[in-house]
């Protein structure tokens, strides 16, 4: 862990603890600095309180007190979940006092070079893919973020030969100053997190913090095909490396209907991919550009794509039963999601979906329902999934009470070479506290299932 003379024997106020800033507060302590914590969460009920308040820190819970700023802190470190409404954010602002994310305390404490992934969507699993490329060749990886373990606590631990594969949100990446990834990738951009940021424009300037201090010596990987995301990279000084999903370039990483390319030449086949599915194909190319410029291997990265089936939840493969293939996308609370997964599929398909009734439309699902021979729903919005499926002539409409019975119908609809794939394109708080909890249900229904 490197030292940070900006933080010795200063005043640092870390703001909101949970994990990250729970980590934040013990490594600025351990860096020499003075560090006093501020949590909404009463210090009876705040074990991470208690346990900074053991080590010596100074803890101050259960509200955030007005004249919290007035012990001159240099710098405020904050848990990314904070707005930057919260009345403490918005004076450290005006008086001219840093805000920083703890990734920014990674990044400056890290020995190790960061590889940066950030999107709207595929940021996990193509953090995820680029983790097992390195680790299959033997690069000595470390995941961190969103994905894992706390940022900041991997760079304390990590060595010059690690590479940390940090998933990044929008949320850590507005409070950086100079993180600087050695390869950054920007997925997508799509309208997220409103109810977080002022607008849009926020949104994807924050996003586009990841590249915003790269130079020549860093590289920039970023999806071609999306104009917002381009008109972003014209920006970038970093290597530019563009991925194209839909045709072959000489310029990047592409794909055609049957090669994958680099720089135009043919480095593999697409039917070696085993994640299904045009967003997985995006996630896939962006880790590949990734693993090649760290001079990963053809036959190191192909290793992972003919056995990797997806991360938990986002399309993921649980297995083969009587000549059908159950897939698991519960992390498609939306209807674009569902519709991504769908256009993955050639085989007919039984759509499992419902949930909580948001009153959004069904209707960026309508080009990929010829592939749905079975819609079953569940929950609260079983009525407009009834409807809908009937207007769209799909040929089977069912609905039933919940997830269970919608397997046990699948079950019984489904013939030889069938795929069932659970995509809600709803939220799941209807049924289930969060859409793993629903997705984990699923999984154990259909591993229990008896051949």
């Amino acid at each position: 862990m490197k030292k940070l003379p900006i933080v010795y024997h200063k005043k640092i106020l870390v703001l909101g603890l949970a994990k990250s800033g729970t980590a934040a507060a013990e490594i600025l302590h351990d860096l020499g600095a003075f560090v006093t914590v501020n949590d909404a969460k009463p210090f009876d009920q705040n074990e991470n309180a208690q346990y900074l308040l053991s080590k010596g820190l100074t803890v101050i819970c259960g509200s955030h007190p007005e004249d919290l700023l007035d012990e001159g802190f240099s710098l405020i470190v904050k848990n990314p979940g904070i707005p930057y409404t919260n009345s403490v954010i918005a004076e450290a602002k005006k008086r001219g006092i840093p805000v920083w994310t703890e990734v920014e305390l990674a990044y400056r404490i890290s020995d190790a070079p960061m590889i940066g992934i950030t999107g709207s969507n595929g940021k996990t699993t193509t953090t995820t893919l680029i983790f097992e490329m390195l680790k299959q060749g033997q690069k000595h990886p470390l995941i961190a973020g969103n994905i894992g373990t706390v940022a900041s606590s991997v760079a304390k631990e990590a060595v010059g030969d690690n590479t940390i594969v940090t998933e990044l949100s929008s949320f850590q990446l507005m409070g950086t100053e100079q993180l600087k990834p050695k390869i950054a990738i920007l997925m997508n951009l799509y309208e997220a997190h409103l109810d977080y940021h002022a607008d849009f424009q926020e949104y994807t300037d924050a996003k586009f913090n990841i590249t915003k201090n790269q130079d020549a010596s860093d590289w920039f990987i970023y999806n071609g095909e999306q104009q917002l995301v381009m008109d972003y990279a014209e920006k970038s000084k970093g290597i530019k490396v563009p991925f194209y999903v839909s045709k072959k370039t000489n310029d990047g990483i592409s794909a055609d209907d049957q090669f994958v390319y680099w720089n135009g030449e043919k480095i593999f086949e697409r039917s070696s991919i085993a994640l299904r599915g045009k967003h997985n194909l995006e996630n896939v190319l962006a880790a590949t550009a990734a693993a090649l410029l760290m001079d990963c291997s053809l036959a190191d990265i192909t290793a992972v794509l003919t056995t990797f089936h997806g991360v938990k939840h986002r399309t993921q493969f649980i297995r083969e039963w009587k000549n059908r293939k159950f897939y698991n996308d519960s992390k498609a609370t939306n209807a674009l999601a569902t519709k991504s997964a769908l256009e993955g599929f050639s085989e007919p398909v039984i759509l499992l979906a419902g949930g909580v009734d948001r009153g959004h439309s069904f209707d960026e699902l309508i080009p990929y329902l010829h592939r749905v021979k079975a819609l079953i729903h569940y929950g609260e919005t079983a009525e407009r999934l009834q409807k809908f499926g009937e207007e769209q002539s799909i040929p089977t409409v069912t609905g039933v009470n919940n997830l269970v019975e919608a397997i046990e119908e699948a079950v019984k609809v489904s013939d030889v070479g069938d795929v069932v794939l659970l995509s809600p394109a709803c939220a799941s708080w209807d049924q289930y506290a969060s859409f793993e909890l629903r997705g984990d249900e699923f999984i154990e229904k259909v591993i229990a299932l008896k051949e």
